[in-house]
């Protein structure tokens, strides 16, 4: 009798990067993003997180949420982007980032309850 150990990979990390105006998210991270039709970013300054909710269209087309509030997702195969320049350089001040040298990689994490990504800028890569 054999005994074999099936290989099973590793789920891939979120990793989310930061640059000058906009944040992309890798492929892992976009699955949750294929039904967005726009988000909503936020920010939790006393912990370091950056908040990013997927809209469906649905909720996108709602008027309890301002549309000053919803941001335009680009979502592709291997990867997602939102471009916001004003947001961006909020979380460069409040991460102490020179986005404009250089773009940073941080890991995120998928909160299932909140329906909602967690970019931890504590988490640098």
């Amino acid at each position: 009798m054999m005994e074999i150990t099936w290989f099973n990979e590793k789920p891939k990390d979120l990793i989310v990067t930061l640059a000058a105006g906009n944040i992309t998210l890798n492929k892992p991270a976009t699955l949750y993003f294929e039904n967005a039709y726009s988000v909503m970013l936020g920010m939790d300054k006393i912990k370091k997180l950056i908040v990013v909710k997927p809209l469906n269209k649905a909720e996108a087309m709602r008027h309890d949420i301002p549309d000053s509030n919803k941001y335009k997702i680009t979502v592709r195969s291997s990867y997602s982007r939102v471009t916001n320049k004003a947001f961006m350089d909020e979380v460069s001040e409040l991460a102490g980032l020179n986005l404009n040298v250089e773009t940073h990689k941080f890991k995120a994490s998928w909160s299932h309850k909140d329906q909602i990504l967690l970019v931890d800028l504590k988490e640098e890569m």
